[in-house]
């Protein structure tokens, strides 16, 4: 039997305003409110609302035979709840057919797993709330960050109880090993692992729409072929991928929700075969084996690892001055101060300074709202000054920062 499992992240940010020296002292308001509702009703028309009515369509007419699961950042449930309510209501629809999953993860998709263990778990704990209050479930298995994970953060999570994670199957950490199997990380063995089968997740959310692509066009009895291939070497296919894959990164004229609506129906016809949520797994496989993983895996760029977010000077001196804040913010119990550091702390603004593909690709420029990565730089560390000097130096371990002192920007890159 092969085990089928959709897993879905759905995530926007609060994006920062050109956020100037000027503004120091005089105003507060770090975040683009009005860019932030544009985006989020675009991609609600365009992939949230039609994508969830389908997925309610699929599960209704193969009578609660398929199944997915989601991840929803509190960053995105917090918009959804005040700019597009009805989206909300639809999760809400899904959650109550029994056949969709929702994980945890940070509340605000942040790098706290690698940074601040007290945060992170903080962050966890606060996800979780929001999931049982807004959706009805009470996560059981976790999604990190961008799929972040290693070897400690592994026994992390097992100390904490989860019964479960998801991770990127990647080819330094399994060598000749498949990702279509359930394993766990070195140290933690009541921790299993779903991994993610990148090479067919990416044929969905990357090449799905290049009609460059030796198989273009991809159709789902194309893609039921591949699955079935598995049979017999695997017995969970992993496939992870950014909600916004439908509608928005592969646009509605590719036939992108045909497919989908096709899919579930032509794999459903192996006797074999059966679609599953992440829980769903774990309860009904073994781990095969243990992968190693004492660096950072995650599922960003042909890497993997963490340079999107942290290979540069000026990524590692923003996300460093960050933590710095925010530990100083909660003891001194500004929280004010507090809740726009938690938002400052959502991976996507140093994603957005990312130098790696600046020169020639438009990787790191989806929804960004700079012109270049040190715009984005200056901008993030001209609020964390203003917001430094909201906090009493007295009772701080992160003094005043300074753009002067901060990463050179020509040698950043």
């Amino acid at each position: 039997m092969l085990d089928v499992c959709f897993y879905f992240e759905v995530h926007q940010p609060h994006r920062i305003r050109p956020y100037g020296v000027f503004d120091l002292g005089k105003s507060h308001d770090y975040f683009d409110r009005a860019k932030n509702r544009e985006i989020l009703r675009r991609v609600a028309a365009k992939c949230y609302r039609p994508m969830n009515e389908l997925l309610l369509e699929l599960v209704r007419r193969h009578d609660g035979r398929f199944r997915c699961a989601f991840s929803l950042t509190g960053t995105l449930i917090e918009q959804l709840a005040e700019d597009a309510p009805d989206v909300l209501e639809l999760f809400r629809e899904l959650a109550d057919t029994g056949c969709v999953e929702f994980l945890a993860e940070t509340c605000f998709h942040s790098l706290s797993a690698v940074f601040d263990r007290d945060e992170f778990d903080r962050q966890v704990a606060m996800h979780r709330r929001l999931v049982e209050q807004q959706l009805g479930q009470t996560p059981r298995v976790f999604r990190n960050t961008e799929l972040i994970m290693n070897n400690d953060l592994a026994r992390h999570l097992e100390a904490r109880g989860f019964a479960g994670a998801v991770a990127e199957g990647a080819d330094r950490v399994l060598g000749w090993r498949s990702p279509n199997f359930l394993y766990t990380a070195a140290g933690a063995p009541a921790l299993p692992l779903l991994l993610k089968n990148y090479r067919l997740s990416d044929d969905i959310a990357f090449r799905f729409g290049n009609q460059q692509w030796e198989s273009w066009p991809l159709d789902a009895d194309k893609f039921a072929g591949w699955v079935d291939a598995i049979h017999g070497n695997g017995e969970t296919l992993n496939l992870f991928m950014d909600y916004e894959t439908f509608g928005e990164h592969q646009w509605e004229h590719t036939g992108i929700f045909e497919f989908m609506r096709a899919l579930p129906g032509r794999l459903l016809q192996h006797p074999d075969l059966r679609f599953a949520t992440p829980s769903q797994v774990i309860e009904r496989l073994r781990p095969v084996g243990e992968v190693d993983m004492p660096e950072f895996v995650s599922w960003a760029d042909m890497e993997r690892d963490l340079t999107a977010w942290l290979g540069n000077d000026m990524q590692r001196a923003a996300a460093e001055a960050l933590h710095g804040l925010l530990r100083a913010a909660r003891r001194q119990g500004a929280a004010d101060a507090v809740r726009d550091l938690e938002r400052l702390s959502t991976s996507d603004h140093f994603y957005y300074m990312c130098t790696k593909w600046f020169a020639d690709g438009d990787v790191h420029k989806y929804f960004n709202p700079h012109e270049s990565p040190y715009e984005a730089y200056i901008a993030y560390m001209t609020a964390l000054n203003d917001l430094a000097a909201r906090l009493d130096p007295a009772q701080s371990d992160a003094p005043a920062l300074r753009l002067s002192e901060a990463p050179h920007l020509s040698a950043a890159a």
